[in-house]
C-alpha cells in the first residue's frame, strides 16, 4: 500500500504557481510587490515540486513502511512500530496527524514522522487503521488517536 498527495491538490498549487508568476511579472507596479508575489510564486512551485518529486510519501509492505523525503527514503522495520493519530488545537483549529514512530527499545535512535492528511492524500485514521492492520507483531497495539478525543 502507499499513500501520496492528492494530484489534484499538487496541479491546483502549480497553476497557482503560474499565476502568481505571471502577476509578478506582468501586473503588479511595484517593486516590494513584485518580490513578494514572486516569493510567494516561488513557494507554491516548491511546495507541488516536493509533491512530484516526493511519491509515494508513505509506503507498506510486508518489511515495514519507507517514509520519503528530499533525501533518501527512511526505512521502518514493522517491530516496535507504532501508528496513531494525534489530534492538537492551534489557533482554534483542530488538526489530526499520523504520528508514525519506533519503539526506543527496539531503535535507540527515537525516530518520529508525522504526516497530515495532504502528505497521504487520505484521512490520517484511515491510514493508521491499515498500517496497524498490516503490522505482524502488534496489529493491535495502543491507541490510535490523541488526547483531544
Amino acid at each position: 500500500m502507499q499513500w501520496s498527495p492528492a494530484p489534484l491538490r499538487t496541479a491546483l498549487v502549480a497553476a497557482a504557481a503560474v499565476v502568481l508568476a505571471l502577476a509578478a511579472a506582468f501586473v503588479v507596479p511595484d517593486l516590494p510587490g513584485r518580490i513578494l508575489v514572486g516569493l510567494a510564486a516561488l513557494g507554491a512551485a516548491v511546495d507541488a515540486a516536493r509533491d512530484v518529486v516526493v511519491r509515494p510519501r508513505l509506503a507498506a509492505g510486508p518489511e515495514g513502511v519507507a517514509v520519503r523525503t528530499w533525501g533518501a527514503p527512511q526505512r521502518l522495520a514493522w517491530p516496535g512500530l507504532r501508528a496513531r493519530v494525534r489530534t492538537t488545537r492551534r489557533l482554534g483549529v483542530l488538526t489530526r496527524t499520523l504520528e508514525i514512530d519506533v519503539d526506543p527499545a527496539v531503535d535507540e535512535d527515537g525516530v518520529l514522522v508525522v504526516l497530515g492528511r495532504r502528505d497521504l492524500g487520505a484521512p490520517v485514521e484511515e491510514v493508521a487503521r491499515r498500517l496497524r492492520a498490516m503490522n505482524p507483531a502488534e496489529p493491535n497495539r495502543g491507541p490510535t488517536r490523541g488526547p483531544l478525543d
